[in-house]
């Protein structure tokens, strides 16, 4: 029996009031693959997202993670299913250190009566294993004490995916992650997220950037006025095809079936 992709979506649709953000919209991330997610402005891109996240609920249609049905009525219950978003702004507390970044929300205490009555954190622990999550995606920082804001914006970048790797179960969502960095950085971000492919979780990898898609994604799906106009892959999956189903330029076409189950090797 075929393996469910890790993401299924059927049929949304987004309506406000006479809008018609989405139209229909179908999608699929197995685990283990990079899907880009990519259109012009207005095209549903942060709709679709803002729904996966758990933030606002699709007028029509399903989303299916491992073949199980979800419905998300706020953005906990998207994270309670296994679903971690990284948005522009990072969500990085800039005075605190990498370390208390990584555990944010989850921070550990002290075994004994230290933790249980006092509530004092194991400072010690949170730094190693903040550590070894970043060394493991190869997101190099100078100290993981030292405060967010001396970091780049590569390294916050980084810092903030390998946060949402670590915490994820099944889908990764980046939004823009390489859109306001320099070369460089852009692939040091980039190759974060071939490592985040290696330890099985799915990467919906939203992006401005036709390049950084082509380099990473194993697929990108190009949506335009609130529809799929094209799935690309293999050698289709390049950037000429991409602005031409972005601006029109090329009719929209029905999606070729996907390999679900992903595993994706990538494009780089």
């Amino acid at each position: 029996m075929e393996k469910a992709p890790t993401l299924r979506v059927r049929g949304v649709t987004k309506r406000f009031g006479g809008v018609e953000a989405l139209r229909g919209v179908d999608l699929e991330v197995g685990a283990g693959e990079v899907v880009g997610l990519v259109g012009d402005n207005g095209a549903g891109k942060s709709t679709l997202v803002k729904i996966l996240s758990g933030v606002q609920p699709p007028t029509t249609g399903w989303i299916e993670l491992d073949g199980e049905e979800q419905r998300f009525e706020r953005p906990v219950d998207a994270t309670r299913a296994g679903i971690a978003t990284v948005y522009q702004d990072l969500s990085l507390a800039m005075q605190r250190s990498v370390a208390a970044n990584f555990f944010l929300g989850r921070e550990l205490t002290r075994p004994g009566i230290l933790g249980r009555r006092l509530g004092l954190l194991d400072r010690r622990l949170m730094d190693r294993r903040t550590h070894e999550s970043l060394s493991q995606l190869l997101t190099r920082v100078p100290d993981v004490r030292t405060a967010c804001r001396t970091l780049s914006g590569g390294q916050r970048q980084g810092l903030a995916i390998a946060r949402a790797v670590t915490w994820c179960d099944r889908l990764l969502i980046l939004d823009e992650p390489t859109s306001a960095l320099g070369v460089e950085q852009q692939r040091e971000v980039l190759e974060i997220i071939r490592r985040a492919r290696q330890t099985g979780v799915a990467v919906l990898f939203v992006s401005h950037q036709m390049h950084d898609v082509v380099a990473v994604c194993d697929r990108a799906v190009v949506l335009r006025l609130g529809g799929v106009a094209a799935v690309l892959e293999g050698e289709e999956l390049h950037v000429d095809n991409l602005v031409g189903y972005i601006t029109g330029a090329l009719a929209p076409r029905e999606p070729a079936p996907s390999a679900n189950g992903g595993g994706g090797g990538g494009r780089g």
